[in-house]
């Protein structure tokens, strides 16, 4: 019998300074990183920070756009914010 895996959702990653990349902030609101690319051109998204030319977000800037810009608009959103929250 041809057994597939099981589905593993992709995990958060946390750099020990408490920064996220782009693509694990996109993971942590629930949207998708060119999503949060052009939120972050046109100035709607949440607070950034540059280090040698590459982006990177706090977990509190990301809580904190969330909070201003009201509630979860699906599930998994919501399933990911509580699991980093856990």
């Amino acid at each position: 019998m041809n057994q597939e895996p099981d589905y593993v959702p992709p995990q958060v990653v946390i750099l020990p300074n408490g920064r996220m990349t782009p693509d694990n902030a996109a993971l942590y609101l629930g949207i998708a990183a060119k999503t949060l690319a052009m939120k972050r051109c046109d100035g709607t998204g949440p607070k950034f920070t540059k280090v040698g030319g590459r982006v990177f977000y706090s977990k509190k800037a990301l809580d904190e756009w969330m909070d201003e810009h009201g509630e979860f608009s699906s599930t998994s959103q919501a399933r990911v914010h509580q699991q980093m929250e856990d």
